[in-house]
């Protein structure tokens, strides 16, 4: 009986392996005739419901004692956003290692805490532990343009001389709160004067798959050089997929935070290659996407390497390691069959 039950737990927590938007952690506490008493924590009542309809099919005569796993996400959930210009995702509640970079306003439902941490859930259901203090219950105003420019510099008044009051990153969403001989108050953390061409309007993003390709290679352009950081999504440093993301949502496209994940949710290409279409390489013993590359047009592309450290623009043919290792493609744009 316990070997059976021991399975079941062994095959649902492989099923919500994925850190990255499941938690599994479920044991058996005690077992004494037909009954079991469970214990740990799972992320969803979904995840709950699939444990117990696992073991009412698999062991219907073992009664289930299950008031010790915790759901962790619950109805009407506190939601924090982002306080501060930009801080880290990360995998344990330490400064330790880094899942993905969080930019201010970013809207966060908080599933557990501890202490001065957050395990947190993003929008889009990516997982990760943010630092509490950073986090904050004040409305942020609804924002009406994106940062362009890698860096911005806020300034205490309109003029390119006047006190700095802080830094905004390319990619974060902000408020314009007024206009002034070319400089935009906008709200950020804090708020600040910006030139009016580091914004672009959300009204004013690019609507066809030829705009948004178009704007797409000038956009890379402007993170050219910016350094690799594993986790990094922003100009403080980028990894690759970190960059196809930005460089997505700088047109207005919502894509995943990771390689594997946007190429699952994109739509799957072959050659030739169009600007903005992503390419994917790997293991290709085991098909495991580990990087992931911006097409400038066919096999020339723009990615953040950890090779080069950095964004820089490579030719897939003429690099071996990146010649040896494609595997596959996909487009988020409407304009071409897969």
């Amino acid at each position: 009986m316990r070997e059976d039950l021991e399975a079941i737990l062994k095959e649902l927590a492989e099923r919500f392996a994925d850190t990255r938007a499941h938690l599994f952690e479920v044991n058996v506490q005690s077992l004494e005739g037909n009954t079991a008493v469970l214990a740990g924590r799972v992320l969803e009542e979904a995840t709950l419901q699939a444990l117990r309809l696992a073991l009412a099919e698999t062991l219907p005569g073992l009664r289930v004692v299950d008031d010790g796993v915790q759901v962790l996400r619950q109805d009407n959930p506190k939601i924090l956003s982002v306080g501060t210009n930009l801080t880290g995702l990360y995998a344990q509640p330490e400064f330790g290692e880094l899942l993905s970079e969080l930019m201010y306003g970013w809207a966060l439902e908080i599933v557990e805490e501890r202490g001065d941490w957050a395990f947190v859930r993003q929008l889009d259901g990516y997982l990760g532990w943010a630092y509490l203090p950073y986090l904050t219950d004040d409305l942020i105003p609804v924002p009406t343009h994106l940062v362009m420019e890698p860096v911005g510099l806020l300034r205490a008044e309109p003029r390119a001389n006047a006190p700095l009051l802080g830094r905004v990153l390319g990619g974060t969403s902000v408020r314009l709160l007024d206009l002034k001989d070319g400089w935009a108050r906008v709200s950020a953390s804090p708020h600040g004067w910006l030139p009016t061409d580091a914004l672009r309007a959300f009204e004013e993003l690019p609507e066809t798959a030829l705009e948004k390709r178009a704007q797409m290679m000038q956009d890379a352009a402007r993170l050219t050089g910016v350094p690799y950081l594993w986790g990094g999504c922003s100009a403080n440093g980028i990894d690759c997929s970190g960059f196809a993301q930005l460089l997505h949502r700088w047109v207005g496209i919502a894509t995943p935070r990771d390689a594997d994940m946007q190429y699952r949710h994109g739509k799957p290409i072959e050659p030739p290659f169009l600007p903005g279409d992503l390419l994917f390489f790997g293991d290709t013993d085991t098909s495991r996407i580990t990087h992931v590359t911006i097409s400038l047009g066919g096999w020339q592309i723009i990615h953040s390497s950890r090779a080069r450290n950095g964004v820089y623009v490579d030719d897939v043919q003429s690099v071996p390691h990146l010649k040896e290792s494609y595997l596959r493609a996909c487009t988020y744009m409407d304009d071409r069959e897969g």
